[in-house]
C-alpha cells in the first residue's frame, strides 16, 4: 500500500472592514500594495475587492499550521491597521449587502462575472479550505479519490462544527451556515458523486472541458482545463497532489480553525489506514449526505444528523464525541491530539455562529436596535479573529 505524506495547507478568506461603519470596504489593493513584499503569493485577491485570501506554506503537521495561521492573521491584521481597516473571519458579514460590492480586477474574475452573471456577484461568502497531501503518482491519485468517496460522509459534521454565517443582509437567516445556501447557486457545487477510479474522475473533467463548462488552466503553458471551476465540498487538486476539503465555514478563532484542520487530517489518516487493511468506510448516496448537510447548516451543533445505518436521528454533539473516539488511534502518530481534543471546548463555547447570535440577542435585550446590535457582532468578530495573534504577528 502506498504511503502518503498527509501534509497540510490551509486557505482562509477574510473580510476587509471599515472600522467606523463596520461595513465591508473594497480596498484589497491597499493591503496588496504593502503586503506583497511581506507575504508574496501567500496573499491573494478574491472575487470581490472587499475580500482577501491567505494561504499557508505546505506544513508537515498541525503545529506548523498554527505557526502559519498566527503569522498570516497577524501580518494581514497589521497591514489592514496601517491602511485604516480591520479584518475579520466569518463566512458572511452580518449586514453588508452583495449589491454594494465591487468585483475584483483581473481576467479570471471578469470572465466568471460574464459567464455566471448575478449568481457569482451574490457570492459574498468566505470559507476555509484544507488541503491534505497525497502526492501526484498514479497510485496516490487512486487512493485520493477513494478517500474522497469515503470522507463525503463526514462533510456535514465538519460544517456543523465550523458554522460562522448566521446573518445575511442584516437579518437573522435562521440558519447557522447561510454560506452553505449561497454556495448552492453556483454550478458544480455541493457533495460530489462517488467515483470508481481516478480515471473515471478524469474522464468527467475532460468531458466538462470539452463541452465548455470549464475554462483553461491558470497555467498559460498547460493545455489542461481549469478544474478549480468545480466547487465541490471536497475535490482533488491534481496539480498540487492534494485532497481539498472546502465544506467548512471559516472559523473565527484560530483555536477553532486548528481543531477543524486537525480533525480533517485525522479522519483522512483513519480512512487511509482502513484502506491499508482492505477495509473502507461505508459510502452513502449524495442525496442522503445532502440531507445531513442541510441539517448541519440549519442547526449547527445544536441539531441532529441522521445515522443512515440505524435509520434514526442523533444529536451532533453526540456524533462529535463519537468521531473523537473514532480517530483516537491516529492522534498521537499525527501529533494532533491537543488540537483535536479542543473539540469539547468548541462544543461548550459554541461555534462562531452561536456566539454571534448570542451577542446580537444580548445587545437587543439591553435595549439596542437590531441594526445597532449587529455593530456589536462585527466588533466581537474583529476581536476574536485576532485573539492571541496580533502580539505574535507582523
Amino acid at each position: 500500500m502506498i504511503k502518503v505524506p498527509l501534509t497540510l495547507g490551509v486557505e482562509e478568506e477574510y473580510q476587509i472592514i471599515d472600522p467606523e461603519t463596520r461595513e465591508l470596504t473594497p480596498h484589497y489593493e491597499a493591503l496588496e500594495a504593502s503586503g506583497s513584499s511581506l507575504l508574496g503569493e501567500q496573499l491573494k485577491p478574491e472575487m470581490l475587492r472587499s475580500q482577501l485570501e491567505v494561504a499557508t506554506e505546505v506544513c508537515r503537521d498541525v503545529t506548523e499550521v498554527r505557526q502559519e495561521l498566527v503569522r498570516l492573521r497577524g501580518t494581514v491584521a497589521g497591514l489592514a491597521k496601517e491602511s485604516g481597516y480591520k479584518i475579520l473571519a466569518a463566512s458572511t458579514h452580518p449586514f453588508s449587502r452583495w449589491e454594494d460590492q465591487v468585483v475584483s480586477r483581473g481576467e479570471r474574475y471578469q470572465e466568471l462575472q460574464m459567464n455566471l452573471q448575478t449568481v457569482v456577484r451574490t457570492q459574498l461568502v468566505f470559507g476555509m479550505h484544507v488541503h491534505i497531501g497525497f502526492g501526484k503518482s498514479p497510485e496516490a491519485l487512486e487512493l485520493l479519490v477513494d478517500v474522497m468517496n469515503q470522507i463525503r460522509y463526514f462533510l456535514p459534521h465538519l460544517l456543523a462544527l465550523s458554522t460562522s454565517s448566521p446573518f445575511w443582509a442584516g437579518m437573522d437567516s435562521g440558519l447557522k451556515s447561510y454560506r452553505s445556501i449561497i454556495m448552492k447557486s453556483l454550478p458544480r457545487t455541493g457533495v460530489p458523486p462517488a467515483f470508481g477510479s481516478f480515471s473515471e474522475y478524469r474522464a468527467m473533467i475532460n468531458l466538462f472541458g470539452k463541452v465548455g463548462s470549464l475554462g483553461k488552466s491558470k497555467d498559460k503553458h498547460s493545455e489542461e482545463v481549469d478544474a478549480t471551476r468545480i466547487w465541490w465540498d471536497v475535490r482533488p487538486q491534481v496539480g498540487l497532489g492534494t485532497l481539498e476539503v472546502r465544506v467548512c465555514d471559516i472559523c473565527t478563532r484560530v483555536d477553532e480553525a486548528l481543531c477543524i484542520v486537525a480533525l480533517i487530517q485525522s479522519i483522512v489518516s483513519l480512512l487511509v489506514k482502513l484502506r491499508e487493511q482492505n477495509c473502507s468506510w461505508r459510502e452513502y448516496q449524495s442525496l442522503l449526505i445532502l440531507e445531513n448537510k442541510w441539517r448541519a447548516g440549519r442547526y449547527g451543533i445544536d441539531g441532529k444528523l441522521v445515522d443512515f445505518g440505524k435509520e434514526e436521528e442523533v444529536p451532533v454533539r453526540f456524533l462529535a464525541n463519537e468521531i473523537l473516539e473514532l480517530v483516537d488511534p491516529v492522534l498521537d502518530e499525527l501529533g494532533t491530539r491537543k488540537d483535536v481534543e479542543y473539540l469539547p471546548t468548541l462544543l461548550r463555547n459554541g461555534t462562531s455562529a452561536d456566539r454571534q447570535l448570542a451577542m446580537w440577542r444580548s445587545a437587543m435585550q439591553e435595549g439596542a436596535e437590531e441594526s445597532e446590535a449587529l455593530l456589536y457582532v462585527v466588533d466581537q468578530l474583529i476581536l476574536e479573529t485576532t485573539e492571541g495573534v496580533l502580539d505574535q504577528g507582523a
